[in-house]
């Protein structure tokens, strides 16, 4: 094999870049993360690209055309985790473009376009609450409000950035629609799916066809903390009590809706003694759909009944809504170039949505976008120590990119705006 084995064995190398090993955390602008970056950016140089750190942490390599002037297409993922994540996701869609420009420049082959590989420093928005954000200051959809926003120990984006070595202010010079980025003309990210389609499917790899859209709020449930001995079961504010009803009828709600999932991932209560009632409570919510005006109505639904419980059990509530992204389409041309390549390597298509966030979403906003997942073994487990990939699946769908990078055309929108006047300034 010329690619599977090598991608997993940096897999493993870059797992070891961690806030709490034997564990993998691996947080937005970390000492972790400067790691795992400057070790990216050693294979990216070595794979005959020029490579660096961007303002906001992102590392950017690119394996220049025969011509100056050529197209630019993007690809990458992101590099930074979940908290107690597995190894593949997000790095998979970094180490196999950069296996691709390897490989090319191993055979001094120069295509007509121009590749750009990302390794983005954030999509899970796991330090501050904020996700995509250097897909979205790519693709002029940075919030600078964001700089403002904090993480658990109260350092703001803008100084843990100013730490970190970056440019809070730099976000401006990163949206790819400005002419000192060249003509770019498509992003495509490789991806393991995160789920069991493939898998069930018996196929190494699949076209996506969406992004589901995803809301994310966090809610504050306040009552009032008493004596847990003292206190009559009918006088009480329990915040927590009231909390645990609130995410039973999100449970519920999705459960009974078609095409809609919801998570409770965080749960924090104060002042947690175990003989002291609960008084703050505070805990987020998922919302995720591929059709957007489902998601809307869950949203609304799901609020007024956390509302509702509030009010009977007496105490009050805060929704905050964290994120709110539509569903985003992969274009339609990109997918049949995406088939071709797959359909090369001797396996039949198979088109499957994405229930998953990636960077990619961010990119329809400016310019077409495709993605291609990579089968997961051991039941499509993601987010989790036990995610894993063959290097038979690494192999195959490497072989795919590269086949779709050496074949890539234009598509029609990307054509179309080439002939559309870019933005000459920063917004």
């Amino acid at each position: 094999m010329r690619f599977g084995p090598d991608i997993l064995r940096q897999a493993d190398i870059l797992a070891t870049f961690s806030e709490d090993a034997p564990r993998i955390t691996r947080t937005y602008l970390s000492p972790q993360h400067r790691a795992a970056g400057d070790y990216l950016l050693t294979l990216m140089r070595e794979a005959g690209m020029s490579a660096s750190f961007d303002a906001l942490g992102n590392i950017v390599g690119r394996y220049a055309a025969a011509q100056p002037d050529a197209a630019v297409v993007m690809t990458g993922s992101h590099q930074d985790s979940v908290r107690n994540a597995g190894r593949y996701d997000g790095l998979f869609g970094i180490l196999s473009a950069i296996a691709c420009v390897r490989d090319l420049h191993r055979r001094g082959v120069r295509l007509p376009i121009t590749i750009e590989v990302v390794a983005f420093g954030d999509e899970e928005g796991v330090r501050f609450p904020a996700t995509l954000i250097g897909s979205r200051a790519m693709t002029g959809q940075f919030d600078p409000d964001w700089l403002d926003r904090t993480d658990e120990s109260g350092l703001s984006l803008r100084d843990a950035l100013v730490a970190f070595g970056g440019d809070p202010e730099g976000w401006r010079a990163l949206d790819r629609r400005h002419a000192a980025h060249g003509n770019v003309v498509a992003f495509i990210e490789s991806h393991i799916e995160q789920g069991p389609v493939l898998l069930d499917a018996g196929l190494a790899v699949g076209v996506v066809t969406a992004i589901a859209g995803a809301t994310r709020q966090r809610v504050r449930v306040t009552g009032l903390a008493g004596h847990a001995g003292t206190v009559p079961m009918g006088a009480r504010q329990d915040a927590l009590a009231a909390a645990a009803e609130m995410v039973l009828a999100i449970e519920r709600h999705c459960t009974e809706h078609e095409g809609l999932v919801g998570t409770v991932g965080r749960l924090a209560v104060r002042p947690g003694a175990i003989n002291v009632i609960a008084q703050d409570v505070d805990f987020t919510i998922d919302l995720r759909s591929g059709d957007d005006r489902r998601r809307h109505d869950a949203v609304a639904a799901i609020d007024d009944a956390i509302r509702r419980i509030g009010a009977r059990r007496r105490v009050s509530v805060a929704i905050e809504t964290l994120y709110d992204e539509a569903a985003a389409r992969c274009d339609a041309e990109l997918q049949q170039q995406v088939a071709a390549a797959i359909e090369a390597n001797g396996i039949a298509p198979r088109y499957l949505a994405s229930g998953a966030g990636h960077d990619a979403m961010a990119f329809p906003a400016i310019m077409p976008m495709a993605m291609l997942f990579v089968r997961c073994g051991n039941r499509g487990i993601s987010h989790h120590p036990d995610e894993i990939i063959s290097a038979e699946d690494a192999e195959v769908a490497t072989l795919v990119l590269l086949h779709f990078f050496e074949h890539f055309q234009s598509p029609t929108r990307a054509i179309a705006a080439a002939h559309a006047t870019q933005p000459t300034d920063t917004p």
